[in-house]
């Protein structure tokens, strides 16, 4: 169950002054102001700044709170939790900075969200605070921004739609990005960059990295093989080529504990897979090779100390992103296709209104936020959930309502 106990927030902002927090910020404040039906404040170690983004905002949110805590110190991290419903946490990378402010929301049954997309440290927060966020009431869930809300919710909206049109959930989903115009945020970079400098050092979590079924109940296995694109392929059913999707390492994952979550309702053999269009003819085969190579030489090198300097010189740093007119003129349109057991084809796409990394991601973020905060019925158990599987319909009509996303059905046979 959530917290029983009155709070004087609904929702705190921990590193708001980050850069993606900042976004968030500025989210929150246009869509739900300051003092009106949601209480809200912003939180992070340094007040200067934290007043300084409040002044960005303008007089009318001279009233913002502000709540000082830093990532490591856990009696100030208590204390905020203490005092509201639900965190929201930009304060990454999380396999570095986050778990003190988990185990302060799990003591204190605080709901928590975040937009991570580091799998070995979800796997990590699961085993050692499972239990306690059970006990506690602590609902937690992971990966609200791009990775991996339109994925998990995109299958999710799929299933749905099988099973209305179909009478059955499909057996099979593959996600293709059929474009996705932005930039890569300087903090999912650093996340990227120490999970390969981790998997270097570590041959088991080189081989966990390598499970679909990672994050999931230990129960919850198949024993169809699950796909996995490694590098260029032709797509028949869209026609065109595909590369690896770097976010689909995450995704997947987060898809398949999804499942598990509910019960195996898109099936016990239910297999997954992402990847990227990179467009017809010799043109995009060359792009899908081009791709390729390039994952594997960002992998390869951030996973060397040698190399990796080099490769933090030329990728955004944490804290550095595109400015507003770019982040409006960004947008993404994934496609998804599913089939069930018998054969029945649906394909569906999910859209949205800003760029992955920073605008739509902010928006995503700060609408899991506030569905934790305020649509999640009280009952609802703690541990450690995903949007599909704990925020469902109702995260799905404020993505649409208010974040700029769409759900479609494309095409049924």
């Amino acid at each position: 169950m959530s917290k029983a106990t009155e709070t004087t927030f609904d929702l705190v902002v921990f590193g708001a002054t980050s850069f993606v927090g900042q976004i968030l910020t500025r989210y929150l404040f246009d869509t739900y102001g300051v003092g009106q039906s949601v209480k809200w404040a912003i939180a992070g170690r340094s007040e200067s700044k934290l007043n300084t983004l409040k002044s960005s905002l303008g007089d009318t949110a001279k009233d913002l709170p502000l709540i000082l805590a830093d990532a490591a110190d856990a009696k100030a991290l208590q204390a905020m939790c203490e005092q509201t419903r639900v965190i929201i946490s930009t304060v990454g990378p999380y396999a570095l900075y986050g778990e003190p402010l988990v185990a302060a929301c799990v003591r204190t049954g605080t709901d928590y969200c975040d937009l991570t997309g580091e799998v070995q440290w979800i796997r990590k927060m699961v085993e050692r605070y499972e239990d306690d966020a059970r006990s506690s009431g602590a609902r937690i869930v992971h990966c609200c921004g791009f990775d991996s809300i339109p994925s998990d919710m995109g299958v999710w909206f799929l299933q749905n739609e099988a099973e209305k049109i179909f009478g059955a959930p499909c057996r099979d989903v593959r996600m293709r990005v059929k474009v996705a115009k932005g930039e890569f945020s300087g903090g999912t970079v650093a996340s990227m960059m120490n999970v390969a400098k981790e998997a270097a050092a570590d041959p088991k979590l080189r081989k966990e990295l390598a499970n679909p079924f990672s994050i999931c109940p230990p129960e919850h296995r198949s024993n169809t093989r699950q796909p996995s694109l490694k590098g260029a392929e032709y797509d028949k059913t869209f026609k065109t080529w595909l590369a690896p999707f770097v976010m689909g390492a995450i995704n997947t994952r987060v898809v398949h504990r999804s499942n598990a979550l509910q019960n195996a309702r898109y099936g016990k053999e239910f297999t997954y897979d992402e990847a990227m269009m990179t467009g017809r003819g010799t043109k995009g085969r060359l792009a899908a090779y081009a791709i390729t190579g390039g994952l594997a030489a960002f992998f390869t090198a951030s996973a060397i100390k040698p190399t990796r300097w080099l490769v933090e010189k030329f990728v955004p740093q944490p804290g550095e992103g595109p400015g507003p007119d770019a982040q409006k003129s960004g947008f993404y349109d994934l496609r998804f296709v599913g089939r069930t057991e018998d054969g029945k084809t649906i394909i569906t796409k999910v859209t949205g209104d800003r760029d992955p990394g920073y605008g739509s991601t902010g928006k995503m973020l700060g609408e899991a936020g506030m569905c934790l905060a305020l649509d999640v019925p009280a009952d609802q158990p703690g541990g450690f959930w995903t949007p599909a599987s704990l925020l469902d319909g109702k995260l799905m009509e404020r993505l649409t309502g208010k974040a700029g996303l769409s759900f479609e059905v494309v095409e049924t046979r």
